[in-house]
């Protein structure tokens, strides 16, 4: 007889490993974590920037204000206890044109309404006593934002889970699911499962597994793809530490910058590039699916339709290195064609609605017997310890663990 667990979490990235640790610590249910690749944390875990995010862009008393400010304390103090390594660095936004001056100052009511302390408006001279090679009109200074490996991050939830328990099936795809009486029947590529309690955190998958659930969430996750450049060796000194442009309050995206990596190097990127593949890291990825799928959804073209101008941008700079690099030019001018290479790239699970709009929040529906994780993009990994924790609290009330 196929053993039935208590819950199965479906996704092996950071957000369901973290809920797999929280579920798991000093509780008695049987509790599994399928993931379809064979490594864990394959896809937007393995594929960002690495950075601590403090809570400075959010919209006070949302779920990514409360869960990044709650989440990175939280990244910091794990870290130090499990030797994983990770500096809070610190960063700076740049204003390089007077029509981002207002909103600079309202980034910096944000993050203090956000609790972030410290927070310091810095001149033209004083951000070159941060970043010498900086040019700039005024900027921020934020030391709460920090840098790490996310992926030895997930390990490490991964451990711990595993030894509170819990059971980790990698190469495991979800195929489909069913219901029966007092649970669900999975469908997976190796074997069929059962469970009582499910938990979607598929990150990039995560409306197509709410739909084999039966569940009509309401919206269709859109990929972006961020492409990324690494300064040459001999000119990561042109960055000491991150530097930010002042952000489109429009969007989701924060655009190309620069960050120094927990292991060495500097980074500089990522672009927002619609994807023609889920899991799509190159430029030439296509899925016919999963291009089909996003043609075929009315909110895709209320969104293309509305925002086109900043999608040919978008596109134009991740065809041509020269304008990815002009771009990083209004940060650091000094930096030439040659002092960069391209590096890789991440595809972010964007929520879409049918109306075209982008979902900014994270978002979270509940079932009967499931949980949906429906919209968890950055600053998910920052915040991957609070929403697990979350999650675990939406698990015990709603399935009486």
């Amino acid at each position: 007889m196929t053993k039935t667990y208590d819950i199965a979490i479906v996704g092996g990235g950071i957000i369901g490993l973290a809920t797999a640790m929280a579920l798991s610590r000093g509780q008695k249910h049987s509790l599994l974590l399928i993931e379809a690749e064979l490594a864990l944390g394959s896809h937007q875990t393995g594929h960002n920037s690495g950075v601590i995010h403090s809570g400075l862009y959010y919209k006070p008393g949302s779920r990514k204000a409360r869960n990044c400010v709650l989440g990175r304390e939280a990244m910091y103090r794990f870290c130090s206890e499990h030797n994983i390594a990770h500096e809070a660095c610190g960063k700076i936004v740049v204003a390089t044109r007077r029509e981002e001056l207002p909103a600079l100052e309202k980034l910096q009511l944000r993050g203090a309404a956000n609790g972030l302390s410290n927070i310091r408006q810095l001149t033209a001279e004083e951000l070159q006593e941060y970043e010498p090679h900086v040019a700039g009109l005024a900027g921020l200074h934020v030391p709460q934002t920090g840098i790490v490996d996310y992926v030895e991050v997930a390990g490490k939830f991964a451990e711990l889970a595993t030894a509170a328990g819990a059971e980790i099936r990698k190469n495991c795809r979800l195929k489909g699911v069913c219901h029966e009486t007092g649970g669900l029947v999975l469908k997976t590529s190796t074997e069929t499962l059962r469970c009582r309690h499910l938990v979607n955190c598929a990150g990039l998958q995560c409306d197509r597994v709410a739909r084999m659930c039966g569940r009509q969430p309401g919206i269709k996750v859109i990929p972006f793809r961020g492409d990324y450049y690494e300064l040459s060796p001999k000119r990561t000194s042109l960055v000491r530490n991150l530097i930010y442009p002042v952000p489109d309050p429009q969007f989701p995206f924060l655009g190309v910058h620069f960050t120094r990596m927990i292991h060495g190097g500097v980074e500089a990127g990522p672009n927002a590039v619609l994807a023609l593949a889920r899991e799509g890291y190159r430029k030439s990825s296509f899925s016919p699916a999963d291009t089909c799928d996003l043609l075929m959804y009315g909110g895709f073209w209320k969104l293309a339709l509305g925002h086109w101008q900043m999608g040919m941008g978008e596109i134009y700079r991740s065809l041509s290195k020269r304008a990815f690099v002009s771009a990083l030019q209004k940060l650091v001018p000094e930096l030439r064609m040659e002092d960069v290479a391209a590096s890789g790239a991440g595809v972010r699970a964007q929520a879409v609605k049918p109306n075209g709009q982008l979902v900014d929040d994270f978002h979270i529906e509940q079932d009967d017997r499931m949980i949906h994780v429906l919209n968890a993009p950055s600053p998910a990994a920052t915040a991957s310890i609070s929403i697990g924790e979350t999650i675990a609290e939406m698990a015990k009330k709603q399935f009486d663990l």
